[in-house]
């Protein structure tokens, strides 16, 4: 006969899982056999593991095929810098933080400790090696939406993961040398590691949580609005449940139910008692300051500047806000027109969360995904990229929608309505996907394609490295480059040591000159008697397209056939 009293038992469920009463979802404990979804363990598996393959498939497959964004040149620039000198310096004027840059530079460095300083330079630093740090974050994202399946149920894991893995912004901007990919990451990693230790009272769940807060801080200055839509999210999440609660509640107190405090007592007391959580908040409060200086000193080779130039940064952002300004419904536009089935299905979950009020994670995602949307729409600033913040909430989001709906269709023995619904999405993504990272990667008329660097611009580099190969002058080959606009140039040149950025038409006698269209005339009748025009063949003027708007001329020194 069981000795543990009613009272007790009573306690234990009121106190220990706030979040796990409602859940709404799977039991807490091991799954054996079939779960709630009627899916066995190995099919959960295999369905994940696919998932998995199939984001990673998306994300690494011609990773080199697009040509550099003007962004993603100047990143290239910093770790070029990084990598060959070993010196990085935080500047705030840059804004964005130096999380990218070390992390990417670990596979260039691997590459020089294995092969040397020479074979470090050449093969660590290459366009596929920059990328797959951001393409591998975006797969890491994957695996953390199917870490909620506890949280949010079989169905719901597997589905926000395939709508992470399938999303035309999320492969687009994976593929992207940029910030964001690591800035979600890190943001959904302090969701998940928080609900793991608010779930099994483990305080290394806390201090990974703290690196992951630490990380986001030290990847993007817009932390300053993911961070508070967090916390806003999660203390609004507790306040709708009391309020549903007090206007459900027939009296105003139960026989035997806890009050607020003793609630949080009891909280307390489950996680090791006040001074025990006090001490870990305290660890783990030194583990995000010590992350952040970190990183922000460049590990100490920039202290204390690093640091302090990190806390000026908030400041020195605010006054670029009507940079690339855009009206407020922008990103939901953008979102509709590329992330239709994603945005539908996020609207739907959260208009379910709230109104069913049965599951704690689930409102909060929804107060989270829509939360940011409204957020950034409040700042004049808007670029398509940013949309990657929105798009792995939503898609969690839309995946605690289609849990519910399958759920449903079980009951009422009708799953087939629930597998046509999911190939209809899979099909519109999957389209919408090819078209966008395989097809129409540098067509401005789709959103996510942002000035983005067009295609001719790796005829136009072919062509120069062909001049350096008749020459037989390889990386010593010499190139003036006289046009304004000339990013992502640099990173295309990084292993050419005579390559002069002028920014201005000047006098030269280099084998190669590379000016605008704008400035035709003024080229022309400078370098015209000795250099001739080499016809791309794209356009009728026979220039190289760098960007809407920037169009490059190629001239070649006379001595030089083409």
């Amino acid at each position: 006969m069981s000795t543990t009293s009613t009272k007790s038992s009573r306690k234990q469920t009121s106190a220990g899982a706030a979040w796990k009463k409602d859940d709404g979802a799977a039991k807490s404990g091991a799954f054996l056999g079939k779960d709630r979804a009627g899916i066995s363990e190995r099919t959960w598996q295999i369905s994940a593991a696919a998932i998995l393959f199939t984001g990673a498939f998306l994300r690494l497959i011609s990773l080199s095929l697009v040509p550099l964004h003007h962004d993603e040149g100047v990143n290239g620039n910093f770790l070029v810098t990084l990598v060959r000198e070993g010196s990085y310096h935080y500047d705030p004027q840059n804004y964005h933080g130096p999380t990218l840059y070390f992390f990417s530079a670990i596979i260039p460095w691997i590459a020089r400790f294995l092969g040397g300083k020479d074979f470090g330079a050449a093969y660590g630093l290459t366009t596929f090696n920059i990328r797959l740090i951001t393409a591998a974050f975006g797969v890491a994202t994957i695996w953390l939406a199917l870490l909620l399946r506890k949280r949010l149920g079989t169905m719901a894991a597997l589905s926000a993961a395939a709508l992470i893995a399938i999303s035309p912004g999320a492969v687009y901007l994976s593929r992207y040398f940029i910030h964001e990919s690591l800035f979600v990451f890190f943001t959904l990693a302090i969701v998940v590691a928080a609900l793991k230790y608010y779930d099994t009272t483990k305080s290394a769940y806390l201090i990974l949580a703290a690196v992951a807060a630490a990380l986001m801080t030290a990847t993007k200055e817009t932390w300053v609005i993911n961070g508070p839509v967090l916390l806003i999210a999660l203390v609004t999440t507790d306040i709708y449940f009391r309020l549903r609660e007090r206007l459900t509640r027939k009296s105003k107190r139960k026989s035997g139910e806890l009050g607020l405090r003793e609630q949080m007592a009891q909280t307390l007391d489950r996680l090791g008692g006040p001074i025990h959580v006090a001490t870990i908040a305290l660890v783990a409060l030194t583990v995000f300051i010590l992350v952040n200086v970190l990183f922000y000193s460049s590990f100490f080779t920039n202290y204390p500047k690093g640091v302090h130039d990190a806390l000026t940064t908030l400041s020195l952002w605010r006054h670029r806000t009507h940079e690339h300004e855009h009206p407020f419904l922008q990103y939901a536009f953008w979102l509709g027109q590329e992330e239709m089935p994603l945005l539908v299905l996020g609207a739907a979950g959260a208009l379910v969360a709230v109104w069913l009020a049965k599951n704690r994670l689930a409102v909060f995602l929804a107060l989270w995904s829509f939360g940011l949307l409204a957020a950034y729409s409040l700042v004049g600033y808007k670029t398509p990229w940013i949309c990657l913040n929105f798009i792995v909430p939503l898609a969690v989001t839309g995946g605690y929608a289609l849990e519910v709906f399958y759920q449903k269709l079980r009951e009422f023995q009708q799953p087939r309505l629930f597998v046509a619904l999911a190939v209809l999405v899979v099909a519109i993504c999957s389209y919408q996907t090819y078209e966008l990272n395989f097809v129409h990667y540098d067509d401005d008329q789709y959103a996510y394609v942002y000035a983005h660097t067009r295609r001719g611009l790796l005829a136009m580099l072919d062509e120069i490295d062909q001049i350096a190969k008749q020459m037989k002058t390889g990386p010593d080959t010499g190139i003036a480059i006289v046009s304004p606009d000339y990013w992502p140039l640099p990173w295309y040149f990084r292993d050419y040591k005579r390559v002069g950025y002028y920014q201005q038409i000047v006098p030269a006698t280099e084998p190669v000159i590379i000016g605008s269209v704008a400035e035709a005339e003024q080229m022309k009748s400078t370098y015209g008697d000795r250099y001739q025009l080499l016809n791309s063949g794209l356009a009728a003027d026979g220039s190289y397209a760098l960007r809407p708007g920037v169009d490059l001329l190629l001239y070649v020194r006379n001595d030089i056939r083409r």
